[in-house]
């Protein structure tokens, strides 16, 4: 079996749901009754935000390769980046890495195609919405992705820095996120969600919502590491 490395921390609420998942994903995988061994290196998540709130792209890239080579000097075989945002210099890390990487956004593109889906709304935070990292590799796909309007993604980023990263999840938050869902269904169309902050699917746990799937983009992470870990 392949060994997995993970960049976590970055939150930590979302990098204990990847490890119970992982595991969880593994054994229903193998049905053995084994447990899979990986490795989870938990950086300090207050430098990575430092970092993108002055834009220092080229600083962020080098904080993650850091952590990549502590990984693979620990024994991973691959890895992934537990988060969404500091995927933002996925193309920057991707090949300077001594390991393979998982791209949580290729495998969420993979996902969405599988559905046939081809107008997307996008959440996470104002680093994640205002990019173009998941739009570049979509729209090669010929996917649309849409944005919520500028006060729907101040609430978003807002709420997920302030309660979601600390590990709050209000009742109240949840029927606002989902009230943006159903604005964006009515007035842009869209087909879907991604989920594309790794604490959104810890308060939107369910599959959709008035018949708009979410794409969890934890979960499809996940799945594909797991198949990387059994390849």
């Amino acid at each position: 079996m392949k060994t997995l490395g993970i960049i976590g921390g970055l939150g930590p609420e979302s990098t204990i749901d990847y490890y119970q998942r992982i595991i969880a994903r593994y054994r229903e995988r193998t049905g053995d009754g084994s447990y899979p061994e990986f490795i989870i290196n938990s950086v300090n998540l207050k430098k990575g935000l430092d970092f993108m709130a002055v834009n220092d792209l080229a600083r962020m890239a080098d904080y993650l390769l850091d952590a990549i080579a502590r990984l693979a000097r620990a024994g991973a075989d691959f890895g992934l980046i537990s988060a969404n945002t500091p995927h933002i210099v996925f193309d920057d890390v991707a090949p300077k890495s001594p390991i393979p990487l998982i791209s949580i956004v290729e495998a969420t593109c993979a996902a969405a195609k599988t559905q046939n889906l081809k107008r997307l709304a996008l959440f996470g935070t104002r680093y994640t919405m205002q990019a173009t990292f998941y739009s570049k590799v979509f729209s090669r796909q010929g996917i649309e992705l849409l944005v919520p309007e500028p006060n729907d993604q101040a609430y978003i980023h807002d709420k997920y820095m302030n309660e979601l990263v600390p590990g709050k999840f209000l009742p109240e938050t949840r029927a606002g996120l989902l009230a943006i869902v159903d604005r964006m269904k009515e007035t842009t169309g869209i087909d879907g969600v991604i989920l594309a902050g790794t604490e959104l699917p810890l308060i939107l746990s369910d599959a959709d919502h008035n018949g708009i799937p979410f794409l969890d983009t934890t979960k499809i992470h996940v799945e594909a590491a797991v198949d990387e870990m059994l390849s």
